[in-house]
């Protein structure tokens, strides 16, 4: 038998005998998850949680700047990943110590069908001559992808980071 969970096979009745949590909310239906074109001829076709790394850096620490690069970030992100923002399970943003003009994840929170989505900011853990005013992001998508279909993105001097996850690879 399989056990694998696919959103078609997966009920809150089925939930709730899995977490007691979810017992209170068994009458509620849910979403349904919506399949790309490409796999409406497999509607049965198994999706998993995949992760995507993303980072870049700015000038200054703004508001203004923290802005612009979370934006292009993000922008990058959806376009190399083709991502639906009702496909996201979460998004959990870093920033170093020397970052607090605003929340990166006010921002995205901003961003169309994005206000949804579980966001969360913390402090980068400071490491000695580490990358300075860098902002990361791992973002949580169910998706019937492989993980090595997922595209990382590095911009700026974060670029430096993970030479072997960078754009430059699909240019």
């Amino acid at each position: 038998m399989n056990n694998e969970r696919t959103p078609s096979n997966i009920s809150s009745s089925s939930l709730a005998r899995e977490d007691k949590h979810l017992i209170t909310n068994t009458s509620a239906s849910l979403p349904s998850t919506s399949l790309k074109a490409s796999d409406a001829s497999n509607p049965q076709q198994i999706w998993k949680v995949r992760g995507i790394r993303g980072a870049t850096t700015v000038t200054e620490n703004s508001a203004e700047a923290i802005r612009a690069a979370v934006t292009e970030l993000m922008e990058t992100i959806e376009k190399y990943n083709r991502l639906n923002p009702e496909e996201i399970v979460s998004a959990t943003f870093t920033v170093t110590r020397d970052l607090d003009a605003i929340f990166p994840a006010a921002i995205a929170r901003k961003r169309p069908k994005w206000d949804k989505v579980a966001l969360l900011d913390v402090q980068q853990m400071h490491v000695e001559g580490s990358l300075e005013r860098c902002i990361r992001v791992l973002i949580h998508i169910n998706t019937p992808h492989f993980q090595n279909e997922m595209v990382h993105v590095y911009l700026g001097q974060a670029q430096n980071l993970r030479p072997d996850w960078g754009l430059t690879q699909l240019i």
